[in-house]
């Protein structure tokens, strides 16, 4: 099951919205087929390993890291009828599909056919797996990761706004790879004027090549007064963008926007802002099973305060800045009591390129 976990990541950043899938065929105490799920639309991971396996899968045991699909709701055909046909006596799982499609009923369709089914070798793993996947498949939503760069004592920027770089160039590296692992990314119009960020995931050390899977770029605009020279909205046929607005904002630069083959979705007013479960909802809609925030201290004051994020992770350069007028990572109000802090579960901390990485969930 191990090795079947270790395939499933290699769909990491391009199985979404299905989930990471790994298989192994193991007969005579030999592995005789492999396979992952890469993408939407290619075979899932059980096809490909039984296929490997050809005749010799007859008799043995199919290692699959999450309950085999039996549904025609999708691209491609369902598993289980092939796992079946395949002859193989034993089906190792490590966790059931939380679609409801699935949910349990592939297990009873394979001991149905007199298959010895065993759920839960290495449930853990497979969870933590597909973290994105499992919660979307419950609420409908994405999977909400907020990421920062910061110095120790918790500033993003400058008071005049100056960001670039705070964190190492390891560290730039990880979150260019950490946007290639997830479906859209999320910042507030501040950033958009401020940073003028692309939001694209790119490679190497001079972050010039781009990945060939990238995330939807997601602004929160709630009178768009986004600038039409914006790195965001340039590339729309490498990296789509999303704009979000209210009724507020003009038709008139939303219908030049559109015309530049941005997106844009109006969206209802939150206290003078875009409302923030709205976008989840319409996220989710449109199946983004996971989210990262990467926005300046403002939405991630309001993401937090809404509770819709899921992990933190920040990055922490060996640095100081001071000053009561810089920005901070969550902006806002304080809380007037201590125990009102937001405090994060499942806490690791690592060392990267010089800087900490601490991160959680909350």
């Amino acid at each position: 099951m191990r090795f079947a976990l270790a395939l499933a990541a290699n769909g990491r950043g391009t199985a979404s919205p299905n989930p990471m899938v790994g298989a192994v065929v193991v007969n005579h105490g030999r592995i005789v087929g492999k396979g992952y799920h890469l993408r939407p639309g290619l075979p899932h991971a059980e096809i490909l390993a039984l296929k490997a396996a050809g005749p010799q899968a007859r008799g043995g045991t199919l290692f699959v890291t999450l309950e085999p699909c039996c549904h025609l709701d999708k691209r491609t055909p369902p598993c289980v009828p092939t796992v079946i046909w395949a002859g193989v006596t034993r089906v190792v799982i490590a966790q059931r599909d939380p679609n409801p499609l699935v949910n349990g009923k592939a297990l009873q369709a394979l001991r149905r056919a007199g298959v010895s089914v065993t759920v839960g070798v290495g449930k853990s793993e497979a969870i933590e797996l597909n973290r994105a996947y499992n919660h979307y498949m419950r609420t409908r939503r994405p999977y909400v990761l907020l990421k920062a760069g910061m110095t120790l004592d918790g500033q993003i920027a400058t008071a005049s706004g100056e960001a670039k770089w705070i964190t190492s160039v390891p560290s730039r590296s990880d979150v260019h790879r950490l946007r290639s692992e997830v479906d859209a990314v999320l910042v507030g119009i501040g950033t958009v004027i401020n940073d003028d960020p692309s939001l694209t995931a790119r490679l190497g050390p001079r972050f010039k090549k781009l990945v060939s899977e990238q995330p939807l770029r997601v602004v929160a605009d709630s009178r768009l007064r986004i600038p039409f020279k914006s790195q965001i909205l340039k590339r729309q046929h490498a990296a789509k963008t999303l704009i979000a607005t209210t009724r507020s904002a003009p038709a008139a630069t939303r219908h030049a926007l559109t015309k530049l083959g941005v997106e844009v979705v109006v969206l209802p007013n939150l206290r003078g802002h875009v409302s923030l479960p709205a976008l989840m909802k319409e996220l989710g809609r449109r199946g983004v099973t996971s989210l990262l925030v990467e926005g300046g201290s403002e939405i991630n004051a309001a993401m937090l305060r809404a509770k819709l994020v899921h992990h933190l992770r920040l990055y922490m350069a060996p640095a100081l800045l001071g000053g009561s007028n810089a920005k901070g990572v969550i902006g806002g109000k304080s809380p007037t009591r201590l125990a009102e802090t937001l405090k994060l579960k499942h806490v690791h901390t690592r060392f990267l390129g010089g800087d900490l990485v601490v991160e959680g969930d909350l």
